[in-house]
């Protein structure tokens, strides 16, 4: 579980290096940064306190594959599709920002950034996906078939 990234410490840090820059005086640097943060926090507010959280578009066929494999646990993800958000190409400059390398699918579980459609599956591969749906309260009982 190491290519986790915990999105608190992952906002502390940003918070941090805006404040630095911010003090430097760079004002077109200082603005960047706080639409970024603005953004960050935002993200950070859509995951928290919920156990899967999957930013998706509409018409991605990867995001539909990542929805319906979580579902089939019978999680029940909160799902946000950023195509039909008023705010949703900064959300996914933010998500690109965080590390995920096409922006969508990107899935939170419990309140961390695990990836997009390569780690997820990947997870999956390795029967490690259901464990951390457990831990992080989406499901609650599973039965290997």
């Amino acid at each position: 579980m190491q290519n986790c990234v915990n999105f608190r410490n992952f906002r502390t840090l940003f918070q941090l290096f805006y404040i630095r820059y911010s003090i430097c005086g760079d004002n077109a640097i200082s603005i960047r940064l706080n639409q970024a943060g603005r953004a960050m926090d935002m993200i950070a507010r859509m995951v928290a306190e919920k156990p899967v959280v999957i930013f998706s578009k509409t018409t991605c066929c990867m995001s539909h594959s990542m929805k319906s494999l979580i579902c089939s646990f019978g999680a029940n993800p909160t799902v946000y599709e950023l195509d039909q958000m008023s705010n949703g190409q900064q959300i996914e400059r933010a998500l690109l920002q965080l590390g995920c390398q096409k922006g969508v699918p990107a899935v939170f579980i419990g309140e961390q950034f695990i990836g997009g459609a390569d780690r997820i599956l990947s997870l999956h591969v390795q029967n490690e996906l259901v464990p951390l749906l457990i831990n992080a309260g989406a499901i609650w009982v599973w039965n290997k078939k």
